[in-house]
């Protein structure tokens, strides 16, 4: 929904508008013999009024502001970052149509020909707000004890698996995940209760984000290895890996694949460039939020390169 957005230019999958306009998306990925998935979103607290709707309030597991997350807004003098709003804790009875809205957007989803859904779970928006400790100070059923607290996103799981088949679902954690403020002191124990509920209703993988792509520290081997022991099916990982690193974690067996996001933004040949050990081109941060072709479809291919 609307109110899941925190950056301006992000697409979404609530309208019919945006369902027909992804289906011509999914088309073009399976002509050319690709797979896509569907991630989603709700950003919770880092968002700004200037993108809800009405100008209200962003909404959040409860009334506390983030003091060093940004959102990313259109204004009359331009498009710039700004400091999040304070939201509004979501109070009880609306939760449910919280969790409708990501079983509406998953059947949307489908029908616009996603052949994957991942539920975002991770990197302090919503549902990571509602897991950690200091984000969630609720006193109803989703706040409190480790259980209470993961309790919405294995509702949003459920109503997605009911409209998708948990083969057709992942999840993505971000266990020891700081920014956007957030401070969990029961991280791991939170992280591993997911993962066993998950095994437990056959979602298709996990995809760990690490915390150390922004500076953070690197997870332990011992909570890998928990990790995989509580969860049956695949996993991914994702940080600040280079192609050499990746090989060895999965030639340790603690991931089954190895995932890439700011690399590719600027190097759309990745993996031609990985497989001849070529130097990669480095992303350029001031326009991942631009919405124009500026940082998004100019960088160069490897064969430009060597060409010039």
């Amino acid at each position: 929904s609307r109110q899941g957005q925190g950056y301006a230019f992000t697409p979404g999958i609530y309208t019919d508008a945006q369902e027909r306009g992804w289906k011509i998306v999914t088309d073009a990925v399976h002509a050319a013999g690709g797979r896509i998935a569907l991630q989603l979103w709700h950003v919770g607290r880092i968002s700004h009024r200037a993108l809800q709707e009405g100008g209200q309030a962003p909404v959040a597991p409860s009334a506390l502001r983030s003091d060093t997350g940004e959102s990313f807004v259109v204004l009359p003098e331009g498009p710039k970052r700004m400091p999040c709003d304070a939201p509004r804790a979501l109070d009880t009875a609306e939760l449910p149509g919280i969790v409708a809205d990501y079983a509406r957007a998953a059947e949307r989803a489908l029908r616009a020909g996603f052949d994957m859904l991942e539920l975002h779970s991770a990197n302090g928006y919503l549902l990571q707000q509602f897991l950690a400790t200091n984000t969630n100070q609720r006193t109803d059923a989703y706040g409190g004890s480790l259980e209470n607290r993961a309790r919405l996103v294995l509702e949003v799981m459920d109503a997605i698996i009911a409209v998708a088949g948990g083969q057709r679902v992942g999840v993505r954690i971000s266990p020891h995940f700081t920014r956007h403020d957030i401070a969990d002191t029961e991280t791991e124990a939170i992280h591993l209760h997911l993962a066993r509920e998950f095994d437990r209703r056959g979602v298709a993988y996990i995809h760990v984000a690490e915390p150390d792509w922004a500076g953070g520290p690197s997870l332990t081997a011992d909570f890998r290895k928990q990790l995989r022991q509580a969860y049956g099916g695949r996993l991914i990982v994702c940080g600040n890996y280079t192609a050499d690193s990746a090989q060895a974690r999965l030639d340790e067996g603690l991931a089954d694949a190895v995932a890439f996001g700011r690399p590719y933004i600027a190097n759309p040949d990745l993996v031609e460039r990985m497989r001849r050990g070529a130097a990669l081109n480095k992303p350029d941060t001031a326009t991942f939020y631009g919405g124009g072709e500026r940082g998004y479809t100019d960088y160069p291919l490897l064969q430009e390169q060597v060409a010039a």
